[in-house]
């Protein structure tokens, strides 16, 4: 279970009747909208805005893997926060945690993968040195993976 204390990166929303189904609860899908929201704005947070930060680099990341786990619902004109957290790197791609949370109630915690593809002919390229650099620098407890403090292990 993520702990608050343990990520760097929250993103604030307001839910909107848009998020609800006829319940007034956030639809379940809608959790993987806000982990893209969040995940846009870490990259932001880190100097690389989607998509032009991670064009001028050459490169995409595309999400391979999502799941998501549901424990409690958020409701119609809540405030809510996504935790970003980069839990790992491997040579083309990196996990991410996310947990949204109604103040201190963990309402919904998910885990995406993404590869890192050039931009040209979208094939898996080595994750850059730069994005793992800027990353580590935001992370409170270092994504694991990492060899010699700079470069990630294969994967």
């Amino acid at each position: 279970m993520p702990r608050q204390d343990d990520i760097a990166f929250f993103h604030p929303y307001r839910v909107r009747w848009a998020d609800v189904d006829p319940q007034s609860i956030v639809f379940n899908p809608n959790y993987f909208v806000f982990f893209d929201d969040a995940w846009n704005e870490y990259l932001r947070a880190i100097g690389l805005p989607y998509p032009d930060g991670l064009t001028t680099l050459r490169l995409d990341l595309v999400a391979v893997h999502a799941e998501a786990s549901f424990r409690n619902s958020a409701r119609f004109d809540e405030e809510i926060q996504t935790g970003v957290r980069v839990d790992a790197f491997g040579r083309t791609s990196l996990k991410v945690g996310f947990s949204v949370w109604r103040g201190e109630t963990l309402l919904t915690e998910g885990r995406m993968t993404y590869v890192a593809v050039g931009s040209d002919d979208r094939r898996p390229i080595p994750l850059p040195a730069d994005i793992i650099r800027r990353i580590s620098r935001m992370e409170i407890i270092a994504p694991s993976g990492m060899v010699s403090g700079a470069l990630p292990a294969e994967a």
